[in-house]
């Protein structure tokens, strides 16, 4: 959500506008489309306890975080999931303060990387039943990035021992960057490593959308002997929204 002015006010004076991205992405296909409601008139807006967020139809609901329930439609997809977390929320950085520049700019941000999901999908061929896990991401801050700060690449990996990795680099002006990793063991337990401990190399490149993004990548983490190469299932995963970015479904090989 975005606050247009300052202070708080109900009905037409609401000053909050909400919006969402949604996404359907496979090997072959990359669908997304994106929502914008005001605030105030009942039309977008979050509600605590029992928890249920929204933006006209699109809704995320449930008792808790535990249990959720997700639904989302564009014009050639529809999804309805079930969401169960099976391990503890996780909190990145100092207990959920996150750093994101040697200057001080940081978030506050936490992940539900242990949910399970089933439900459908639906797409023009017809309708497929899904199942699978999920990874839920929550992060706010009043500036994330430094003034030289210019990208982020971002990683959340589940390995096949249940353990999971989430890292990301902040680009500057010379393609260098600001790291920071989260390990999370398998029972929901994590470390935090701070700048320079995660290297986070592109190894190659595709060209989406008039831009050349990177597309394959090599992540070490030594104190975890993590060595893995982490390459994008289909390359052209470009959200071309509001505000476009790229974000897709990944392979992982390696070691750790």
């Amino acid at each position: 959500r975005s606050a247009l002015a300052p202070g708080e006010a109900e009905g037409w004076e609401s000053p909050q506008v909400w919006f969402g991205h949604a996404a359907v992405t496979s090997a072959a296909t990359h669908l997304s489309t994106e929502r914008f409601a005001r605030g105030g008139i009942g039309q977008a807006g979050v509600i605590a306890k029992p928890f249920a967020a929204w933006i006209d139809a699109w809704q995320m609901e449930g008792d808790n975080l535990d249990r959720l329930q997700l639904s989302a439609t564009g014009n050639d997809f529809a999804y309805d999931i079930a969401m169960h977390a099976e391990g503890p929320l996780v909190f990145h950085g100092a207990g959920g303060y996150s750093v994101k520049s040697a200057k001080g700019q940081a978030s506050y941000y936490y992940s539900q990387p242990f949910f399970s999901v089933e439900g459908k999908i639906s797409l023009p061929e017809g309708e497929i039943r899904v199942r699978g896990t999920a990874w839920l991401d929550r992060e706010w801050s009043s500036q994330p990035l430094a003034d030289d700060q210019n990208g982020w690449d971002w990683f959340s990996l589940s390995f096949d021992t249940g353990e999971k990795l989430m890292g990301f680099r902040l680009r500057d002006a010379a393609d260098s960057g600001f790291t920071s990793a989260t390990w999370i063991a398998a029972d929901g337990a994590v470390t935090p490593y701070g700048d320079g401990k995660l290297v986070a190399t592109p190894l190659e490149t595709s060209w989406v959308e008039g831009r050349e993004i990177p597309t394959r990548w090599r992540l070490v983490l030594p104190d975890r002997a993590l060595d893995v190469t982490v390459g994008a299932l289909n390359s052209q995963a470009w959200m071309g929204l509001s505000i476009p970015y790229w974000e897709g479904p990944v392979r992982v090989a390696g070691t750790h």
